[in-house]
């Protein structure tokens, strides 16, 4: 029997092709920002890929944050279900080519597709060598963050702005 016990937020990204490093900018603010309770745990994915599955495997509930191609204008804030997530197996050169839609199928394939998953992202604008994030995608950055800390409380976990003049949940 799996413990499935945690509850993950995931960073995803390449933060050195500017945009696609939008989910370790977004994870870098929970961390500095908000005030995250314990039960809850960041964890910085980059482009781990196939040693993401252990960890997916085993938890909960997983918010991944990414940046999301859907074809929005850039900066247009993503939210996808466990079902709208894309799956696929493809050919691959490398094993270092692993992506996302790999790893959610293979925990598909296993049976082991954490029940409550939702990917967070921003439609990318710049995906090129570089580490700024475009001007679209940072303008943002605080409605994804609010989304993000909309989808914790919604899942029974209290997270707070860590400024302390901010006395209200996390959630407007």
């Amino acid at each position: 029997m799996i413990d499935r016990a945690r509850t993950l937020v995931i960073g995803l990204g390449n933060p050195l092709m500017r945009d696609d490093g939008i989910g370790l900018a977004a994870l870098e603010r929970l961390r500095t920002e908000w005030q995250i309770p314990d039960d809850i745990e960041l964890v910085d994915g980059g482009t781990w890929g196939m040693y993401l599955l252990p960890l997916l495997e085993h938890a909960a509930e997983v918010i991944l944050l990414d940046a999301i191609r859907t074809g929005a204008a850039p900066g247009t804030v993503v939210e996808l279900r466990r079902e709208e997530l894309p799956l696929g197996l493809s050919h691959k050169l490398s094993p270092h080519q692993i992506d996302l839609r790999e790893i959610l199928a293979i925990l598909a394939l296993r049976d082991a597709m954490p029940e409550d998953l939702v990917a967070v992202g921003i439609e990318p604008a710049l995906v090129e060598m570089g580490t700024e994030l475009s001007e679209s995608v940072l303008a943002s950055l605080p409605v994804m963050m609010d989304r993000v800390a909309a989808q914790l409380e919604a899942r029974g976990h209290r997270c707070r702005r860590a400024d302390a003049r901010e006395a209200a949940p996390c959630t407007n």
